[in-house]
């Protein structure tokens, strides 16, 4: 579904499909007009403005691999700031893996300015 209203743009998809009761793709984006917060996007591929999933794309973002302005991801987390258990790439990374402007790796670390939190 793809509406208006004063605010904005409201994007809401869900896929038909689910796995584990979980959209197998969910798509949403803009601020809900009852409850003026932004919409989540909850699903095995989330795509939205924030998005939980195991694969989340957004601009706040979190899941096993996470891709977003804020990335927070289990396995892979790339985004301006991004951090994870695994690899993080961004402009500022904190993961076992860290790359970016500024990463604070727990096992190696590549960037501009970078620490070992051994």
């Amino acid at each position: 579904m793809i509406g208006r209203y004063a605010g904005g743009y409201i994007v809401e998809y869900k896929s038909p499909v689910t796995i584990f009761g979980l959209p197998l793709v969910h798509v949403a984006a803009g601020i809900d007009p009852v409850t003026m917060t932004p919409r989540v996007a909850k699903g095995i591929v989330a795509i939205g403005t924030v998005a939980v999933g195991v694969i989340a794309v957004g601009s706040v973002a979190t899941g096993l691999i996470a891709v977003g302005g804020v990335a927070l991801g289990l396995l892979t987390a790339v985004g301006a700031v991004a951090m994870g258990a695994g690899l993080s790439v961004g402009g500022v990374a904190f993961g076992a893996v860290a790359i970016g402007g500024v990463a604070f790796g727990v096992t190696s670390s590549v960037g501009a300015l970078t620490r070992l939190t051994r």
